[in-house]
C-alpha cells in the first residue's frame, strides 16, 4: 500500500533513521553511546527533509536512485567528516580513541546501506518507470576536470575564511583551550582541495538526476550543509558544547554556500 501523505512519509522515515542512529550495532556501538534519542529524532528529521527533497525531485528511480542516495548520504554524513578526523588524529588521539575511527566509518556505512533503499521505497521511487525526460546533464571530460579542480580551490578558501571569520570568533576563548596543541600539517591546504573535489564528485549524480538546475543547486546546498552539520546538534564526550555549537554554525553556513557555488560552477557556460 502506497502512502499518499507527504508528512506521513517524512514521519515514518524520521522514525526509521532515528532508530538506526540510536539502536546498538554489535561490535560497533551500544545504544547508550548514541546519546539522547530526542537529539537523534531532530537530526533524523532534518536529514530526512533534505534527502527527501533530492529523491522526490529526481528523475531516477530504482537501484540507481538507491545507490545515488547512499553515496550522497554516506559521503556527506560520514566519509568527508571522518577523513578529516584521520588527518588530525595525532592531535585528537587524547580526545578520541584511535580505535573508534574505523567504527565510525562502519557505523555510517551500515546506517546509509540500510536506510537508502527504505527512503526510495517509501517515496514510491523503487519501481523503474520509463519516462521521457530532458537531456541528462553532461560535460566533456576536460571540462569536468577543470571545474572539479576549481571547486576544490573554492572549497579551500571557504574552509579557511569561515574557520577564521565564523568559527574562531564564535568559539572565543574555548578555541585556544581546545586547540592549544593543534599543529596543522604542511599539506593541509592541498588536502582541503582534495576534499573539495570529492564534494564536487558527490554533486554530479544530483545535477544529473534533477533536470531543473535551480532545484539541483538548492538540493546540493541543503545536502552538503544539513547532512554534515546536523550531527553537531548531538552532545558528545569529545567536544565541549561551545566548540560544537560554533562548528555547527560554521559548517551549516559554509557548506550551504559551497554547495550553492558547486552547482553554479557546473552549469557555468553549460550549453544544452
Amino acid at each position: 500500500m502506497r502512502l499518499k501523505n507527504t508528512w506521513a512519509k517524512l514521519i515514518i522515515l524520521t522514525l526509521v533513521l532515528a532508530l538506526l542512529f540510536w539502536l546498538p550495532i554489535p561490535g560497533i556501538r551500544a545504544s547508550s553511546e548514541a546519546g539522547n534519542l530526542i537529539y537523534w529524532f531532530l537530526v533524523a528529521f532534518l536529514d530526512i527533509l533534505v534527502l527527501s527533497y533530492m529523491i522526490v525531485n529526481s528523475k531516477w528511480s530504482g537501484w540507481k536512485l538507491v545507490l545515488a542516495t547512499f553515496a550522497v548520504f554516506y559521503g556527506a554524513m560520514t566519509f568527508l567528516s571522518q577523513i578529516e578526523t584521520i588527518v588530525f588524529l595525532t592531535y585528537f588521539e587524547e580526545i578520541i580513541p584511535p580505535e573508534m575511527i574505523p567504527k565510525l566509518f562502519v557505523e555510517g556505512f551500515i546506517v546509509a546501506t540500510v536506510f537508502s533503499p527504505i527512503a526510495v521505497i517509501v517515496h514510491d521511487k523503487m519501481e523503474e518507470t520509463p519516462q521521457e525526460h530532458a537531456k541528462e546533464f553532461s560535460l566533456p571530460l576536460k571540462t569536468w576536470i577543470w571545474k572539479l579542480l576549481l571547486i576544490g580551490i573554492v572549497y579551500m578558501f571557504i574552509y579557511i575564511a569561515f574557520g577564521a571569520l565564523v568559527f574562531k570568533p564564535l568559539a572565543g576563548k574555548a578555541f585556544d583551550e581546545y586547540y592549544a596543541n593543534l599543529q596543522l600539517p604542511a599539506w593541509i591546504l592541498p588536502f582541503q582541495i582534495l576534499r573539495g573535489i570529492i564534494w564536487g564528485l558527490l554533486a554530479i549524480p544530483i545535477v544529473k538526476m534533477i533536470d531543473d538546475w535551480k532545484k539541483a543547486r538548492l538540493a546540493v546546498a541543503l545536502l552538503y550543509s544539513v547532512l554534515m552539520a546536523s550531527l553537531l546538534l548531538v552532545p558528545n564526550p569529545y567536544m565541549p558544547d561551545v566548540i560544537r555549537r560554533a562548528h555547527f554554525v560554521e559548517v551549516l553556513l559554509s557548506n550551504f554556500l559551497f554547495g550553492w557555488l558547486v552547482v553554479t560552477i557546473f552549469h557555468w557556460r553549460y550549453e544544452r
